[in-house]
């Protein structure tokens, strides 16, 4: 038996890396499940696997190992089924762009809420920092910098298509497993080829009458690197774009310990069980009106909780 990292997932196919070989396009033992789970994909990138050689020259994986951490999203907007987008991950980098596609804060902290529910670091990269049109934009930019940055969460304005900023992008995610996620159109494929010259990822453009992006990655990969930039083990993960991101197994007594300055404060509520809504005391609403707690963001977290307590949840 052999053990491997699954580093691309295509319908029933996965391929595998395993140490002294070319990767290997392994299939699924047939019965193989998951016990008492929901999820749609069984093995997704990131899962280390036990696997044996077949005399065609594929694998036949029998066994996923425990995941140290994963990110999971609603498989469709009504289901109660979930799919795994990437496990084993050390950092997750959020993509974002505040021209065209727009970036919503709503996007950026539903994937933030998920990172610090599964214990996965996570930074924000707002690219395309050369293109933005106003003053108005780079202004609404330098502000989300600072809100992230006073909660503790890195942030980088970055540019693929100049270079600007992507040292500090290689000096953050070197020796790591990195998840990058974002809308279409948003530029990772751009960004880890330009991380990575050789990658060769196809780069889309914007439609012109949505004005978002189109998907040019459309299934997970990750990408081994092993250059001078990296002298660690540096794995990317690319995935399809997302256009809206489902919470799952969430319950709302826990949402608020996911969003850090709520969690600062949330002792000093009056009630264990305060939903930060309209209770008295809640010193989550004191916080906020006072400035201590962004609106924006304590706006998010009522979107947020409202999805939580929804029947598909």
């Amino acid at each position: 038996m052999r053990e491997g990292l699954v580093i691309r997932t295509t319908g029933s196919w996965y391929r595998v890396l395993s140490a002294g070989t070319e990767p290997i396009d392994c299939r699924l033992r047939g019965n193989y499940r998951l016990r008492g789970s929901k999820q749609t994909n069984p093995v997704a990138v990131g899962d280390r696997v036990l696997f044996e050689m077949q005399a065609d020259g594929t694998g036949l994986i029998h066994e996923v190992q425990d995941r140290r951490n994963y990110i999971v999203r609603r498989a469709t907007k009504l289901s109660k089924q979930t799919h795994v987008i990437a496990a084993n991950i050390d950092l997750l980098c959020i993509v974002a762009t505040l021209g065209l596609p727009r970036t919503s804060t709503g996007f950026i902290d539903r994937l933030l809420v998920t990172a610090e529910a599964y214990h996965i670091p996570a930074a924000i990269l707002f690219n395309k920092s050369d293109l933005l049109a106003n003053d108005e934009l780079r202004a609404m930019q330098h502000d989300l910098s600072h809100l992230y940055r006073s909660i503790s969460y890195p942030v980088l304005e970055i540019s693929a298509l100049t270079g600007s900023g992507l040292d500090e992008v290689k000096q953050l995610i070197g020796g790591k497993t990195v998840l990058f996620s974002g809308h279409s159109g948003v530029g990772k494929s751009a960004l880890l080829n330009a991380l990575s010259p050789g990658l060769g990822l196809k780069v889309g453009s914007l439609s012109d009458w949505s004005l978002k992006g189109r998907h040019t990655t459309t299934f997970a990969e990750i990408f081994p690197l092993l250059t001078a930039h990296y002298p660690l083990p540096t794995y990317l993960i690319d995935t399809p774009g997302i256009k809206e991101f489902g919470m799952v197994d969430f319950n709302r007594q826990e949402l608020s310990h996911f969003f850090p300055e709520m969690r600062a404060v949330l002792p000093e509520c009056h009630f264990a069980n305060c939903t930060h809504r309209h209770e008295p005391g809640c010193a989550v609403l004191q916080a906020v009106a006072d400035g201590r707690i962004s609106a924006e963001r304590y706006h998010n977290y009522l979107s947020i909780l409202e999805d939580v307590e929804s029947p598909t949840n």
